[in-house]
């Protein structure tokens, strides 16, 4: 069998035109083969369904998120906790030296008074000390009874 020889475009066939006849140019630019094309990869759409797409306008695959720490975070900083420890703690370490030393010098001061007030107390007894006066025994005798219904005879005597 020969090759048939294509047909003229001028030529008509039954009074009409051969589609795709007379052929245009191509366009300017590179010429893409079936081969260099990107391959076609199905990606869903925002309904859900597959549709085709070119891999090169495809878009990246969804890296799975890494795992997250659930720990509880603290509060404050751990700097600033420190900071804050060291103020709270200098103050306190200032109150209660402040405090201590207001009782060891209420304590002298107390001291020192009862010391006086003892020293007074027994230059005054030295001075005037017992030189004879007269002396008074007092005795005195209680007899208590009690009856029924709360009734109290007291003697003195």
């Amino acid at each position: 069998m020969s090759p048939q020889p294509l047909p003229d475009p001028q030529h008509q066939y039954g009074g009409q035109q051969l589609p795709g006849w007379p052929v245009e140019a191509p366009l300017s630019g590179p010429v893409e083969l079936y081969g260099e094309h990107d391959p076609v990869v199905w990606v869903p759409d925002a309904y859900g369904q597959l549709v085709p797409m070119r891999r090169s306008q495809a878009p990246a695959p969804v890296q799975p998120t890494p795992p997250r720490d659930l720990s509880p975070q603290p509060v404050l900083d751990p700097l600033a906790q420190r900071l804050l420890g060291g103020g709270i703690g200098g103050g306190a370490l200032a109150a209660g030296v402040g405090w201590g030393a207001a009782q060891i010098v209420d304590a002298a001061t107390a001291a020192g008074a009862g010391l006086i007030g003892w020293a007074i107390l027994i230059v005054l007894l030295l001075k005037t000390g017992r030189r004879g006066g007269d002396t008074y025994n007092i005795n005195q005798t209680v007899n208590a009874s009690t009856k029924w219904f709360g009734r109290t005879d007291i003697d003195l005597h």
